[in-house]
């Protein structure tokens, strides 16, 4: 009796040999052997053409392979599309519903990653640590200048969270240990997690005012894109200091950098941008460049530190194999 084989395509920009790593200690749960094709940088139709075969698709963490309806049109015995990052909007999930194709993302296991990135970019900023460490190193002491510009503590302070789920309940829990108020607003209203938190619900605009930190964690759709805007920015208090990262594309990018340049708010911490790298013409880099702003910038990484990427990647490898085995996946989006 010939054993069943098992093919996965991964998307991702990782090599086959390393991809097949992930899996090798797990492949005695099946009952079959598992082949791993990689298609990263190759020609669309031989990508069709190898999908036409693939039980599993393993996505792409650098959202630079985009799948969409025609890939899925290919996807014949596709059983599940496994996403290895929290972000999913490069996947078409309304052509993988109708298809019947579920698409799983890496559910909370980068939550405690973002959180915590966001409460240092809030201390960071407050404090004006980067101003302080520049100055600092190059033989000036700003001593009496960082208290005339202003330092503040999370003590006594609003912490504005956009978007309620599993990231902005774990920011939530971290600003509430620093002995922060926690309003926020989301789509739909948890009064468990209020009761939880002690968080109080908000329309958007009110909390915007109110708010002297504003953290954003909600999904690019197309009702999300560039909901903050230069309206949203002038509604912010001029000590207030603005963190996105989730996505750059939830933020007008140049209202937020005349938002600093002219000091509508004190500071912004962005891990995202609406193209990833940004170009050297990027509002937010020219004007980190040209001005002595507070800004921090990184490079997408508040979810990608080693702790996070490993369990996403045992998250990643435990749905497809369930799924082999003839299980149910977990953390679905599009179902």
């Amino acid at each position: 009796m010939t054993q069943e084989e098992y093919v996965v395509v991964s998307m991702s920009p990782l090599p086959e040999s390393f991809v097949e790593s992930l899996f090798a200690p797990f492949k005695s749960q099946l009952k079959g052997d598992l082949k791993i094709i990689g298609v990263f940088g190759k020609p669309r139709d031989e990508v069709l053409e190898i999908l036409e075969n693939a039980d599993v698709v393993l996505g792409d963490y650098s959202f630079q392979m985009k799948i969409d309806e025609e890939m899925v049109e290919h996807m014949k015995k596709v059983r599940l599309i496994q996403q290895p990052s929290t972000g999913f909007d490069h996947i078409d999930l309304e052509a993988c519903r109708k298809h019947g194709i579920p698409v799983a993302n890496a559910g909370g296991a980068n939550t405690a990653s973002v959180a915590e990135w966001s409460v240092m970019a809030a201390l960071m900023l407050m404090k004006r640590i980067l101003y302080a460490h520049e100055t600092t190193k190059n033989w000036e002491w700003a001593q009496w200048k960082l208290m005339d510009m202003g330092t503040f503590d999370l003590l006594g302070k609003t912490w504005g969270i956009i978007g309620f789920g599993r990231i902005g309940r774990e920011t939530a829990r971290r600003a509430r240990a620093f002995g922060a108020r926690i309003v926020y607003h989301d789509k739909f209203r948890n009064e468990q997690a209020e009761s939880e938190l002690e968080a109080e619900f908000s329309d958007l605009g009110k909390l915007l005012r109110m708010s002297d930190v504003i953290s954003i964690h909600v999904p690019l759709t197309p009702e999300t894109k560039e909901m903050i805007g230069q309206k949203e920015l002038r509604m912010m208090k001029p000590t207030a200091i603005f963190i996105n990262p989730s996505r750059g594309e939830l933020v007008d990018e140049e209202a937020l950098a005349r938002a600093l340049k002219e000091k509508w708010i004190m500071g912004a911490a962005i891990d995202v941008y609406s193209k990833e790298p940004p170009d050297r013409d990027h509002p937010l880099l020219k004007l980190a460049k040209e001005a002595k702003v507070n800004l921090l910038l990184t490079p997408h990484i508040a979810g990608a530190n080693a702790d996070a990427r490993a369990r996403i990647i045992q998250h990643s490898v435990q749905n497809i194999l369930r799924v082999l085995a003839g299980g149910q996946p977990e953390s679905v989006v599009n179902m």
